[in-house]
């Protein structure tokens, strides 16, 4: 087999990898949407056909770059150290987002408080500044039954 073939292949199969554990792990086809993107903009841009070049360099560069940073090799602690640190990075990202009241990409105690008295509100549905078990939803958001209910026989 040529080189060139082999390389391919092997780099199809880290990739696919590491695009599988990521998939895997935001379940929400993010990455692999973000891919297909990147291609069909390739495709669009060569004229509907892409060389292996023009894939490796249309292909997400982050995991070549972690590769550099570790001296031309990665092991498995470094490439689990880095998805870990992408996801908090991630969720970190998403609290500021929801929490952050001026919008300066900061998290300060009035703006968590000022966040809780709006979910306070939302479940005190009789405005009587008390949650009582009633006003609770009986459902999570990915419409679950709750698991604490207030009696023993809504315990599972």
């Amino acid at each position: 087999m040529r080189k060139s073939t082999t390389l391919a292949i092997a780099f199809m199969a880290l990739a696919g990898a590491v695009g599988s554990a990521a998939y895997a792990e935001n379940n929400d086809g993010g990455l692999r949407d973000g891919i297909m993107m990147r291609l069909d903009k390739a495709m669009k841009d060569s004229g509907g056909t892409i060389t292996f070049d023009q894939f490796s360099s249309t292909m997400d560069t982050r995991l070549k770059k972690l590769v550099a940073d570790n001296g031309g090799k990665l092991t498995v602690a470094q490439l689990a150290d880095a998805l870990e640190k992408a996801r908090y990075e991630r969720i970190a990202e998403r609290i500021i987002s929801r929490y952050d009241s001026r919008g300066d990409g900061t998290l300060t105690a009035d703006d968590i408080t000022s966040r809780e008295k709006k979910l306070f509100a939302l479940l005190d549905k009789n405005n009587d500044g008390k949650i009582e078990q009633n006003e609770l939803p009986k459902t999570d958001r990915f419409g679950h039954d709750r698991q604490w209910g207030g009696n023993d026989d809504n315990m599972q």
